[in-house]
């Protein structure tokens, strides 16, 4: 990744959280090899030696793209990785901040930056910690150790790991199963699971969540229970 992918990316995302006719995205590498091996190593090292990489620790902000994905803390609507082959660095920290990860049993996940002389900065030291076992976490992260899609998909990390030639339909599986669910109530559990995951549980319960003011006040929510009782598929309302 480097810093022309951050700019493209940002108006992406920009772009995706903008239109109402979007409800979810699927991010995934190119090709078959990789996810993502992370940041352009070579462009970094260009920048060093010409002495305009200044010093780099948590997050993109005041650079190309920000907010990156990873930052995006209010992005409302789901993002699903699809991963195949290697998720190193900044991919593995992509793939982290998307809310389901699907895998072929062929993904390696790593985050080696401590190898390098480098800081998991995109998220990685703090989301690995917050999904994973703390020992466990901690372990990848001083050492740079790899771990494979089965290995994540048994410690919860990932959702699904399939054979690659499974990989496609799974997702495709996944999103459907997303697209059935009314998207105002989607965001609004995104919302309120991420917002509350740190707050004691009176405080969660208390707490005004946006979307949920949303969902509570729309349409779906009389259309949902309605749909049930006539006995026929809901018809959501875009937004």
């Amino acid at each position: 990744m480097d810093l022309r992918m951050h700019e493209e990316l940002a108006e992406v995302w920009d772009d995706f959280e903008a239109d109402d006719e979007l409800w979810v995205a699927v991010l995934a590498g190119a090709g078959t090899r990789a996810f993502s091996v992370g940041q352009d190593l070579k462009e970094l090292a260009a920048r060093v030696q010409q002495g305009s990489a200044g010093a780099a620790t948590f997050g993109s902000r005041g650079k190309p793209g920000w907010p990156r994905l990873t930052e995006r803390f209010d992005l409302s609507k789901p993002v699903v990785a699809k991963v195949r082959g290697y998720a190193m660095g900044g991919g593995f920290e992509l793939a982290l901040a998307c809310d389901l990860l699907i895998a072929s049993d062929d993904a390696v996940f790593a985050l080696p930056e401590a190898r390098l002389g480098l800081m998991a900065g995109a998220g990685g030291v703090f989301r690995l910690t917050r999904q994973l076992p703390w020992k466990t976490a901690l372990g990848h992260l001083m050492t740079g150790r790899p771990m494979t899609a089965r290995r994540a998909h048994e410690l919860g990390l990932v959702n699904e790991a399939v054979p690659a030639a499974e990989l496609d339909a799974c997702v495709e599986g996944w999103v459907a199963d997303i697209l059935r669910c009314a998207p105002l109530s989607v965001r609004a559990i995104k919302e309120a699971a991420t917002a509350s995951a740190t707050l004691p549980l009176p405080a969660a319960f208390a707490t005004r969540y946006f979307w949920e003011e949303q969902r509570m006040h729309s349409k779906d929510a009389a259309e949902g229970p309605l749909a049930f009782v006539e006995k026929r598929e809901p018809r959501w309302q875009a937004g």
